[in-house]
């Protein structure tokens, strides 16, 4: 039994997790102060992938990165960086694809926080960025949190994009889903059985992990 489909599809949600904690904090927040009409596009921008087919950004992230384009040949030509159909581009891939379950309930989460708690820190002296970090912050850890941990868990299942723009390359960009994916078209119902059950077993994991801390992290005094 081969795992190291499962090992490159946890490497991918981590690499993808980290990659959007640092870029979907400060997008959630910069989205989640006064609305514009250049904010709500972007926002709709963000949030496509929650409806659009996986198989249609797929197909238009490989159109604009294949070599045979500009912006691919420019990627190559300058960069030395090829994204299809190699781990970087699964991973710039994935990074799209997974953009709004993280910026959403960041999003939110910075919505729903009383301005007052910021007017008190800044009253204390402390600039935007001490306040952002030392109090906003603190004060969204469970969305925090869940938007990480749904961020990993969407990655780690994901079939489309990584099929579309990283095909299906041993070791390099075939993830568990592809592996279940091969193991079906081979009638290899055991290897996909296991591939199947170690994803699920995952991701039970997780999404049990979101509850018990989200019930910690809200649990009433009365209780």
């Amino acid at each position: 039994m081969d795992l190291d489909p499962i090992w490159l599809s946890i490497k991918l949600a981590v690499i993808t997790t980290f990659l959007l904690l640092l870029l979907g904090i400060p997008v959630a927040y910069w989205l989640s102060r006064k609305q514009n009409l250049l904010k709500i596009i972007i926002e709709t921008f963000i949030t496509m992938p929650l409806v659009l087919p996986p198989s249609v950004l797929g197909f238009y992230l490989l159109l604009a990165f294949s070599p045979n384009n500009a912006l691919g040949r420019w990627l190559h030509e300058y960069f030395n960086l090829q994204l299809v159909f190699s781990f970087k581009g699964l991973i710039f891939a994935s990074v799209i694809y997974s953009l709004p379950f993280m910026v959403s309930p960041l999003k939110a989460a910075f919505t729903h926080l009383p301005k007052s708690i910021a007017e008190a820190s800044y009253t204390m002296g402390k600039s935007k960025l001490q306040t952002f970090f030392a109090v906003l912050l603190p004060n969204i850890k469970p969305s925090l949190f869940t938007a990480a941990v749904l961020t990993f868990a969407h990655t780690l299942g994901e079939f489309g994009v990584v099929l579309m723009i990283g095909g299906n390359i041993p070791g390099e960009t075939k993830v568990a889903s592809i592996a279940i994916y091969d193991s079906v078209e081979t009638m290899d119902y055991a290897g996909a059985n296991v591939y199947a059950l170690i994803l699920f077993a995952i991701t039970f994991v997780i999404v049990l992990g979101v509850f018990i801390w989200n019930r910690n992290a809200v649990k009433s005094p009365f209780e």
